[in-house]
C-alpha cells in the first residue's frame, strides 16, 4: 500500500449544491440576563418564543427583549426544582411527618437492640 488512497474525504463536503433551496422564514430574538449579557437568536418564525434562554457566558438565565426592553414575565408558582422533601410537605402536614418519623426511630432503636440493624 505504498500508493495513497484518492477520493474525497469521509464527512468532509457534500456533493449537493445551494441551488434553488429556499430557507425557513426566520427571526433574531434578542436576551439579555442579570449581569448585563445581551446576545441574540436566530429561530423560525412559527415557534413559540421562549421568555427564558441560558446565557453562554455566565449560564444564568437570560430574560428575552422587546424593542429593546426586557419582558415583563408573569409570575409562575415557582421557577426551581421541588425537591423530595417539598413535595413530601405537599401531601403530608408537619404533625403526621414528625409522627412518622417516631415511629422510624422506634423501630430502629428496636432493631439495633435485637441485633438486626447495623450502624
Amino acid at each position: 500500500m505504498s500508493e495513497s488512497m484518492r477520493g474525497m474525504r469521509l464527512g468532509s463536503q457534500s456533493l449537493e449544491s445551494d441551488v434553488g433551496i429556499e430557507l425557513s422564514a426566520r427571526q433574531l430574538v434578542s436576551f439579555r440576563c442579570p449581569n448585563q449579557h445581551q446576545f441574540n437568536l436566530v429561530l423560525a418564525e412559527n415557534v413559540e418564543l421562549p421568555e427564558l434562554w441560558q446565557c453562554q457566558q455566565c449560564q444564568a438565565l437570560a430574560t428575552r427583549m422587546i424593542d429593546g426592553e426586557i419582558l415583563v414575565r408573569e409570575q409562575e408558582e415557582e421557577d426551581g426544582v421541588r425537591s423530595h422533601y417539598d413535595m413530601v410537605k405537599e401531601r403530608r402536614t408537619e404533625e403526621e411527618l414528625e409522627e412518622l418519623l417516631q415511629e422510624m426511630l422506634t423501630s430502629m432503636r428496636r432493631r439495633r437492640s435485637e441485633g438486626q440493624l447495623s450502624a
